[in-house]
This record gives C-alpha cells, sequence and structure tokens, in this order.
C-alpha cells in the first residue's frame, strides 16, 4: 500500500512544435502540474480525448500516436517503461531508432521521441512507489533535438551551380603548379 511519503517515479515530458505559439496544441494538457497515473493503465497521448490520457490538439496526430507502459523487472526496484507506436499512419523515432505500428522498444532513462513535427523529450526521474507514477508537462522553446545535439540533417537539397567542376576543369587546364620547394 502506497502512502503520500512513498517518492514516486516521475516521467518529465517536455514538448516541442514549431507552430506551439500560433496553435493551441498542449491546451488539454496539464502543463506545469504533475499528475498521478496507475501503473496498471497504459498512459496513451494522441488526439482522441476518449481513449487516450493526454491529448493534443492538432488533426496531423494521429486518435492514438503513443503509448507509455509501466513495468517491473525481477529483482529490481525501478519502474522502468517501454514506448509503442499506436498510430498506423506515421513512424515514431525514438533516439534515433523508427518504431512501425504497433512496435514498441524500452525508454532509456532519456529520450527523444518524434512524431510528425513534435519533438518530446522524456527524462526518467526514479521513485520507490510500485502503484503509481507521476507525469510532469511542459513545453520546451527550442527543439529538444538542438540541445542533446541529435538534429536531423536537413533533407533539402543543395543546388548545384557547377562551380566546383568549373574549377576542376582550371586546375586541369593549368597543371600542376610549381611551390617554392620545387624551385631549390
Amino acid at each position: 500500500m502506497e502512502t503520500e511519503e512513498d517518492l514516486l517515479t516521475c516521467l518529465h515530458i517536455k514538448f516541442y512544435h514549431p507552430q506551439q505559439l500560433s496553435k493551441g496544441l498542449y491546451d488539454l494538457l496539464p502543463v506545469g502540474s504533475r499528475r498521478r497515473h496507475s501503473v496498471d493503465d497504459p498512459l496513451r497521448l494522441g488526439r482522441d480525448t476518449q481513449s487516450c490520457s493526454y491529448s493534443l490538439i492538432d488533426p496531423r496526430v494521429s486518435r492514438k500516436q503513443l503509448a507509455l507502459f509501466a513495468y517491473h523487472l525481477p529483482h529490481n526496484p525501478d519502474l522502468l517503461f517501454f514506448i509503442q507506436n499506436l498510430s498506423q499512419r506515421g513512424r515514431l523515432c525514438v533516439n534515433g531508432s523508427a518504431l512501425g505500428f504497433l512496435e514498441r522498444m524500452d525508454l532509456p532513462d532519456k529520450a527523444l521521441i518524434r512524431f510528425g513535427e513534435y519533438e518530446m523529450l522524456i527524462l526518467r526521474e526514479s521513485g520507490e512507489a510500485k502503484a503509481s507514477f507521476e507525469v510532469d508537462f511542459d513545453v520546451l522553446t527550442v527543439p529538444p533535438s538542438r540541445e542533446t545535439c541529435t538534429s536531423v540533417p536537413s533533407s533539402t537539397p543543395v543546388m548545384d551551380t557547377g562551380l566546383m567542376n568549373h574549377i576542376t576543369a582550371e586546375i586541369r587546364v593549368l597543371g600542376p603548379q610549381e611551390t617554392e620547394e620545387s624551385q631549390i
């Protein structure tokens, strides 16, 4: 039986979206206040307010986007988590590893989660309680990938101006240049 004195494991979930200032994406999240969550109930995130524990107001987010499941290992007091992609439409990336529909993986103590244009930084703070954990939502002003140096390289093509071809041709025409060492 847990008491109020038991220290709860806490998942700090920090969101970033490039258009978060102009849209009310997080209006349904309890940003800035910790919420207790039972370990036997998966934490679901998506846009469906009926089937998800927490919802985002964004039509591009799946009804059920992802789920976090709590579990214990034998002889280990830590409350651990795994993440599962519930979206049939899109991929979910966890620290750069892509998860397809219904695929899951263990959630490390610090994880960068990506889906659509969203980035979530999840930090697990250990506790002692076994029957529940806390969730603490926050919004970041910069992408966590920038802070953690895990930015995805731009997929924007670079225009070929032909400049390198011109320089290479010029070197072939001029031939090798003499240096001070060859003049001695």
